[in-house]
């Protein structure tokens, strides 16, 4: 893992607000060798309901948090995920509300990009809102280097300017008919395209049951990837996937609220400080 990603604290503390539930749709049934997200609906945490129906036992407990369950430690940071379905953000009103980072949908597979990008990704950098793109993965559509240097090409690259953080890898909702070493490889293929394309090590984001289940607990991944776990509760800390020693974001919640958005929202954590923040950023150690 970069220095960056080393050097951002392992406190494993509480949550804060998540969301992206209100004007979504309801996620469809999947088993776990497959997805039935239709194209485009993809966005963190659609999967997640499916994977507890799907992968058992379950780690994380299904069910949609109010904000605020938990006061954050002083060495975490407020944040928030987004995508088309939050409709247009004031993203002035958003950086008042005290948010400090936002990771926003970029893409999905080779072909497809958020039609909300351009507007969330600008208007976030010129607020001074830290913010990363992240890519919705369909392994089942084409391979990871693909994906990668597609989501590299429609928004995913970075730049070392105090606001943008490296590229998410979103991987949720069920295993798209592939073996755990399949996906090993798919998940490898796209990490080293990312590398390659932008010197970063891409963000993964998962849940304990995804990764368990669809990599077979795989421990490849958590000396190059930060971990950006999603686990809904009101707990103090976030159960994490097997072979990641501590999470460096959490998803905490999908039914937040933030001022300069309408309707529900993810509300995300940051543990470390904002200098970390920062340093994960810029690729600083």
């Amino acid at each position: 893992m970069a220095a960056a990603a080393l050097a951002v604290s392992a406190v494993i503390a509480p949550a804060v607000t998540a969301g992206s539930a209100a004007a979504q749709p309801a996620p469809e049934s999947s088993s776990s060798s497959g997805s039935t997200i239709p194209l485009g609906a993809g966005y963190m945490g659609v999967g997640y309901t499916e994977d507890g129906s799907a992968f058992a036992p379950d780690t994380r407990q299904l069910r949609l948090e109010a904000d605020g369950a938990a006061a954050p430690l002083a060495t975490q940071l407020p944040g928030i995920d987004v995508s088309h379905y939050q409709g247009t953000i004031n993203w002035a009103s958003v950086k008042a509300a005290g948010i400090k980072f936002a990771y926003i949908k970029a893409t999905e597979s080779t072909t497809y990009t958020d039609p909300q990008f351009s507007a969330n990704y600008g208007n976030a950098h010129a607020r001074s809102v830290i913010r990363g793109a992240y890519h919705f993965a369909r392994p089942n559509l084409s391979g990871g280097a693909a994906q990668a240097n597609y989501f590299v090409a429609h928004g995913g690259a970075w730049s070392r300017d105090n606001l943008t953080l490296p590229g998410m890898l979103d991987l949720e909702g069920g295993c798209y008919s592939k073996s755990t070493s399949e996906m090993r490889t798919w998940i490898l293929d796209f990490y080293n395209a990312y590398k390659a394309k932008t010197g970063r090590d891409v963000v993964i984001y998962t849940s304990p049951s995804w990764w368990n289940t669809c990599t077979g607990s795989w421990t490849g991944m958590s000396a190059r990837s930060p971990l950006f776990v999603a686990h809904w509760t009101t707990a103090a800390g976030p159960s994490i996937p097997a072979g990641f020693p501590y999470w460096t974001f959490w998803q905490y919640s999908s039914t937040g609220s933030v001022s300069g958005i309408s309707g529900a929202v993810d509300r995300d954590r940051f543990s470390g400080t904002e200098a970390r923040l920062l340093a994960l950023a810029n690729n600083t150690a």
